[in-house]
């Protein structure tokens, strides 16, 4: 599938495969200070979800700290102790699912991605997810498919993270399956 990129995504952030993840922070300092404060960031969310745990925001942000510092087992523990107060959290679950593929975990990641989509069957980042971690990491091209024609039954002008249409990659791929 030459020339068509797809990403894994937080929120503001987007992955691409073969490169190293961006963080999703906003901000622009990449100096020691920055490090610091991410640092003493997590030292004190830590604390915080110690002393109160079952701070379901603490555990939130915890997890998201660690997402956005590339400590990827640490998210995924924080994001399980958040889903273990809010099951239903679909952006939680797509995070999880982020750092599960990061790990090398892609199978967790598609059950993370199935989990935000059963919390939220409209949620369209879990969609796009799945549908990249099937297609680049589990050579599921079916699967791929499938997962993105959900996403267009809820958004049928939906785009990849690289702007490009989802419908126009679902057809490519349809097309380049059946030569």
């Amino acid at each position: 599938f030459g020339g068509v990129m797809f990403g894994v995504f937080k929120t503001d952030t987007v992955e691409m495969p073969g490169q190293p993840a961006p963080s999703p922070s906003k901000a622009t300092d990449s100096g020691n200070a920055t490090d610091a404060g991410k640092v003493s960031m997590i030292a004190a969310l830590e604390k915080e979800t110690r002393s109160n745990p079952g701070n379901l925001e603490a555990w939130v942000e915890l997890g998201n700290a660690y997402f956005d510092t590339n400590q990827y087992e640490k998210a995924i523990g924080a994001y399980s102790k958040a889903l273990e107060i809010n099951p239903d959290n679909a952006n939680v679950w797509t995070d999880m699912g982020v750092m599960y593929r990061r790990n090398g975990n892609p199978q967790e990641a598609i059950n993370a991605f199935d989990k935000a989509i059963e919390a939220d069957p409209k949620h369209e980042v879990s969609r796009m997810n799945k549908g990249i971690v099937l297609l680049h990491d589990l050579k599921d091209t079916d699967g791929a498919i499938e997962a993105w024609e959900g996403l267009l039954e809820i958004n049928p002008v939906a785009m990849a993270p690289t702007g490009r249409s989802v419908d126009e990659m679902v057809q490519q791929m349809k097309k380049q399956k059946n030569q």
